[in-house]
């Protein structure tokens, strides 16, 4: 669909995403970023230390972090990741007659919001589509990224530019088929007589149970999605939802992926695919949690084939999904 007739030059799309270093140089910093965030952080009276408190987590945790990162090349895939979604998503909208800019806005990393705001106070840009590159909604994530964004957008005297924001798409119908496809590629990859014998594992990032609580609604969604690709891919295969990635000694969404190997290994189990939710790029999650930790854990528990589903990245449905969410507002 095309929207209707707006000066394409006023308009602009803004992918909202994480960030990650870009060097090994940047883990802490890119640390420090993350825990003095107040979503991320946020215990009672937490204002008063939360910045001593990123100080010391981040210098604390660096040198092991540095460690995950030389592994998979000593900097996250994000940014490029994400910069080829923006180019064909930006490709999209113009064969859809719509020839506008899509900027990208870390929250944690360069290119940080208030690198991406001034550039289109720069640009004279009036409408600012705002499109969070988390399918699923968290306080953590979509939420704190759009708090980034109007904080500055106020610091910054950028009021005037009208933002319209695209809403969690983890039903969205070409969404579900990207995944659906990505499992099918995996799949594709076991040899025909070992078929049977594969445990597809959906493996999502977790959040401590005090979100789940305040009625965040991400892990709801996290299982609508899963139930969907399930349904709509009818892969004849056993199938199971866990989580990844705790942080700290909070109770956080389970199983976790640690335990699920574990009970499949018990189960003697040989043979497994893990489908990342949530992430539509690659991060150190999949990269180095999955593909280098679980799989060794799974080998040592077993599990003779393990693999992992390519990223979404630029994926021609997923990048169909994110043109399909853009028009709508365009049109709104």
């Amino acid at each position: 669909m095309s929207a209707p007739s707006k000066s394409s030059a006023s308009r602009a799309v803004v992918l909202l995403q994480l960030g990650g270093p870009d060097s090994l140089d940047a883990v802490q910093p890119f640390l420090h970023n993350l825990f003095v965030d107040p979503d991320i952080i946020d215990l009672p009276g937490a204002f008063l230390f939360r910045r001593a408190l990123a100080r010391f987590i981040s210098t604390r945790r660096a040198p092991k972090v540095q460690e995950l990162y030389r592994n998979i090349g000593g900097r996250s895939p994000i940014l490029l990741e994400t910069q080829k979604q923006a180019e064909s998503l930006k490709e999209l909208l113009s064969k859809k007659g719509q020839d506008v800019p899509v900027e990208i806005a870390m929250r944690y990393w360069h290119p940080f919001t208030e690198e991406t705001i001034k550039k289109l106070l720069s640009a004279g840009i009036q409408e600012a589509v705002l499109l969070p590159l988390y399918p699923h909604y968290s306080k953590a994530t979509t939420g704190s990224s759009l708090r980034e964004w109007d904080r500055l957008a106020n610091d910054l005297g950028a009021r005037h530019i009208s933002t319209k924001i695209v809403e969690p798409y983890f039903d969205h119908p070409l969404y579900i088929r990207s995944l659906v496809e990505r499992v099918e590629q995996a799949i594709q990859r076991v040899p025909p007589d070992q078929k049977s014998k594969v445990h597809l594992v959906f493996s999502a990032h977790g959040t401590p149970m005090k979100l789940v609580r305040d009625g965040d609604p991400y892990s709801q969604q996290i299982r609508r999605t899963y139930e969907l690709v399930v349904e709509q891919g009818r892969f004849g295969l056993p199938h199971h939802l866990c989580f990844q990635s705790k942080v700290g000694p909070q109770k956080w969404l389970e199983p976790s992926l640690t335990q699920t190997i574990d009970s499949l290994g018990d189960q003697g189990v040989s043979h497994m695919i893990v489908n990342p939710l949530a992430f539509v790029t690659d991060h150190i999650e999949t990269l180095y949690e999955i593909n280098i930790e679980a799989r060794h854990q799974a080998h040592e528990r077993g599990i003779t084939y393990f693999d992992m589903t390519a990223p979404l990245t630029s994926s021609a449905l997923f990048i169909e999904c994110l043109g399909d969410l853009v028009l709508n507002k365009f049109a709104d």
